[in-house]
């Protein structure tokens, strides 16, 4: 007999991660959940091994590339696949860098992430005459790679961009990370 393949999802919406954890079940996974990295440190702490990971991108006021980062080191083979409501650029490259095997946007389904956890490398026929950027998004990107960068310290970022911190809490309230 198989071994269930071992998933952790970690979100810190608890309706989507109930989601989740049950259309993965029935798919005959043994899930477990973690809403915070440090839920997600106990879990490994205490010598659980994964298979695959979901992991959301913000996690209330923590960066889920922190937890691809521990997933990463605590098994290298262990799939995992980053989902967010906002993507960027910087994300993007951060979750691939530090392990993530794939990269979706909000609202992913079971059967996207699955495949996600499939992918093994690059496509070379995506095309690559993509929409030109705004300049808004052109500046959204580069705040959000900045807040990466700064592990999401709005005063840090801020100080980074040359703005006054409320100004940089203004333009996050207008379009939140998630």
């Amino acid at each position: 007999m198989t071994e269930a393949p071992r998933l952790v999802i970690v979100e810190d919406d608890p309706s989507f991660a109930r989601t989740l954890r049950r259309s993965f079940e029935k798919r005959g996974y043994l899930a477990a959940q973690a809403a915070s990295p440090d839920e997600l440190t106990a879990l490994l702490d205490a010598g659980e091994a994964f298979d695959f990971a979901v992991v959301d991108l913000k996690l209330g006021t923590a960066s889920g590339l922190t937890c691809v980062q521990m997933l990463h080191r605590a098994d290298p083979t262990t799939r995992i696949v980053m989902l967010t409501g906002f993507a960027s650029i910087a994300t993007a490259v951060e979750a691939i860098k530090l392990g993530a095997s794939h990269y979706l946007v909000k609202p992913a389904n079971t059967d996207d992430i699955e495949e996600g956890f499939g992918r093994d490398g690059g496509n070379p026929d995506v095309p690559v005459e993509g929409r030109k950027s705004s300049i808004k998004t052109v500046e959204w990107e580069y705040i959000h790679s900045t807040l990466a960068e700064c592990d999401f310290n709005i005063s840090e970022a801020a100080r980074r961009l040359g703005m006054h911190r409320r100004t940089l809490a203004r333009k996050l309230e207008k379009r939140q990370l998630k």
